[in-house]
């Protein structure tokens, strides 16, 4: 029996960091201080988010001596699923039609990519 864990919602410097997490699997805050784009945090600030990632059970760590290596808890396949679901009843009332139909109408899905689409569903069938 699998034991379903209610995800937690992720800030988007969270957010941020998991995307790190799930690019180099396994790191320590200074990788992931230095994967970052734009304004860095300050190294404690930084350690600060990680840490509430682990408390949010999104990661775990390895202790080597003074300092902690993280890795993801929570795949990014899983967290995908569970956001993308949440936007599609937030935002699209829960219609994946809708959602489609909005992406082709702001032009950022083309034809063939539609057609890919389609061909995927209908292998499934």
């Amino acid at each position: 029996m699998k034991i379903r864990i209610e995800m937690q919602k992720l800030t988007n410097k969270e957010e941020e960091i998991m995307i790190i997490l799930w690019r180099l699997k396994k790191a320590f805050v200074k990788e992931i201080m230095a994967e970052m784009e734009g304004d860095k945090p300050h190294y404690n600030t930084l350690s600060t988010i990680v840490r509430n990632l682990e408390e949010k059970k999104y990661v775990a760590y390895e202790v080597f001596g003074n300092t902690h290596r993280y890795y993801p808890l929570v795949s990014l396949e899983d967290y995908r699923k569970r956001f993308v679901n949440s936007k599609l009843v937030e935002y699209f009332d829960n219609s994946y039609k809708s959602m489609i139909s909005f992406f082709a109408k702001e032009e950022k899905i083309s034809i063939d990519e539609l057609k890919e689409i389609i061909n995927l569903i209908e292998k499934r069938k």
